[in-house]
């Protein structure tokens, strides 16, 4: 089984190695690696040309969710796993995840995962679980709060059966896609052992505190979360954990009142 591995990344001379020496000791061999550099103006480029294997893809900087989609269209393999450049994954991730995806049939495959800025947000995964149902899909893997890609290895012809893609130009793009996968796929296999290490580095989308790249972000995380509500009211289910529109509304009332 081929497991094409996209990784966007802009200006990440810094850790880009890492990542890529993450790839080099992976147990599953077949991977096929894809670099898509968004117009990094550093040694971006260059370092990750200098790995064996490394299928570079230069672009003008057009954001994290063109680039995303650039990979996945390029992308050969069986599986696609999405990965962000600054973080590291154990060495035995993509073996543990393919042979789960594998071996139940499942669209996609959910590691456990490690953040390091906040341990408390860590994700452990205690024993492998099939989930069939919407509701079974929305609470085993909590998608509709934690919307990041990078926790799935999908099935690549599920993805291109269902036209999922990125919406370009955003910043919180990730929370829709995911969302949208972990409900229409036939199921889903919680996959103990394989361990995805979210870093915080400064300089990373997430640490930029310029005025208005947070009120960027802060437009772009409500227009995720609408996305995120229209889909649900559109397929007729609830996200656990996560107040309707209406609900925050209630809440606000309540504590008003109160």
């Amino acid at each position: 089984m081929k497991i094409s591995v996209v990784i966007p990344v802009c200006n990440g001379e810094k850790y880009i190695a890492a990542c890529l020496d993450c790839m080099a000791r992976q147990t599953h061999r077949d991977l096929e690696l894809i670099v898509v550099d968004d117009g990094s103006t550093d040694r971006t480029a260059g370092i990750a040309a200098g790995y064996a294997g490394v299928k570079l893809i230069s672009q003008q900087n057009r954001g994290q969710s063109v680039a995303r989609n650039v990979g996945m269209a390029a992308a050969t393999g069986d599986y696609i796993h999405f990965m962000d450049a600054d973080d590291l994954i154990n060495d035995r991730f993509y073996e543990l995840l393919a042979a789960a995806a594998a071996g139940t049939g499942s669209d996609a495959a959910c590691c456990e995962v490690v953040n390091e800025p906040k341990p408390a947000r860590n994700t452990p995964v205690a024993e492998r679980r099939v989930l069939e149902t919407t509701d079974e899909k929305m609470r085993g893997t909590n998608v509709g709060r934690w919307g990041y890609v990078w926790r799935y290895l999908f099935r690549a012809s599920f993805l291109r059966e269902r036209a999922l893609t990125f919406e370009p130009g955003r910043l919180v793009e990730d929370m829709p896609f995911s969302l949208q996968a972990i409900y229409f796929a036939n199921r889903v296999v919680m996959t103990p052992g394989a361990v995805y290490t979210y870093m915080l580095h400064e300089g990373s989308s997430m640490t930029i505190r310029t005025r208005e790249h947070r009120r960027r972000r802060h437009r772009d995380l409500r227009h995720a979360r609408e996305l995120r509500h229209r889909f649900a009211r559109r397929h007729g289910f609830r996200i656990p954990g996560v107040p309707t529109a209406w609900g925050w509304l209630s809440l606000l009332y309540v504590k008003w009142l109160t």
